[in-house]
């Protein structure tokens, strides 16, 4: 690997590990086993992969913030007025009892460790007492608020309404959609590469009658398998929920900022622009 400042790079190897950084180079050795390099490739250009994967990731965190407000604020008010302030804690409204029974626990020890005011004022006055749906869910993870929304009964009405507000038609849609995203942000809150890496959670790209912007096309399989299609779920929650938002312009400033960057390793192709969703 060949350096075009050396001081620079020492100063970039005292602050990011050398296996945080060997992602980014992976593709560019000509052998993986003597861990040889193809000629002319400069340690320059693994720092700016390294810092194009880190801004992107800024930017999504920022899409998946409007979305998880979003969903709880969504589940909050429809299931309260539909089944009170304790409807969490119901197991008919639920498909899977033994899942629900672990949701909850789950739920009820976010609650105790919670450190917010109106959890410790809550726990102060009624410690006996579950808080009522406005309290508790609002400190429930996003893991938690996918889990107990994939497990509403499929037959009520709130699921569906919740689904339908989101931008999806189906519930199925939106439960997919959000494991993938709660998948995600476990990357990007553990600070680890979306670059060139292939995605576990998947979620559906076929969705029927989308009510936004979707694609016309069907996706290459790289598109599916890479980071694109869960970023393009993002940008496509973030319409719905969030329609002034700037997710989208950011990520095509910062690919034009980028112009040496491999963007087909996350799973973009020159042709995105001409679909629907990133026109």
């Amino acid at each position: 690997m060949l350096f075009r400042n050396e001081a620079n790079a020492v100063q970039n190897l005292q602050n990011i590990s050398y296996y945080r950084l060997k992602g980014y180079w992976w593709d560019m050795q000509s052998n993986i086993v003597n861990h040889a390099f193809n000629p002319g490739t400069y340690f320059e250009e693994v720092i700016a992969r390294y810092n194009f994967d880190r801004h992107l990731r800024l930017i999504l965190f920022d899409a998946i913030e409007r979305i998880e407000i979003a969903l709880r604020t969504k589940m909050i008010y429809h299931l309260s007025m539909s089944n009170g302030s304790q409807w969490f804690s119901d197991p008919t409204l639920f498909s899977d009892p033994i899942k629900h029974q672990d949701h909850l626990d789950h739920l009820r020890r976010e609650f105790i460790y919670s450190k917010e005011i109106f959890a410790l004022d809550h726990k102060r006055r009624y410690p006996q007492i579950d808080p009522e749906a406005w309290k508790i869910m609002e400190i429930a993870s996003m893991g938690t608020l996918s889990k107990f929304y994939k497990n509403l009964n499929h037959q009520s009405p709130d699921k569906s309404t919740i689904a339908k507000e989101m931008g999806l038609n189906l519930h199925r849609e939106l439960s997919s959609w959000l494991e993938s995203i709660v998948y995600i942000r476990n990357i990007i809150a553990h600070n680890s590469r979306l670059w060139s890496r292939s995605m576990v959670k998947r979620p559906m790209d076929i969705i029927q009658n989308p009510i936004g912007l979707w694609f016309n096309s069907p996706l290459r399989d790289a598109q599916k398998k890479k980071p694109f299609l869960i970023i393009s779920t993002l940008v496509y929650l973030c319409n719905q929920v969030s329609p002034n938002h700037q997710i989208k312009n950011k990520i095509i400033q910062l690919i034009g900022r980028s112009q040496n960057v491999l963007i087909y390793k996350l799973g973009f192709f020159n042709n995105g622009d001409q679909e629907p969703l990133w026109r």
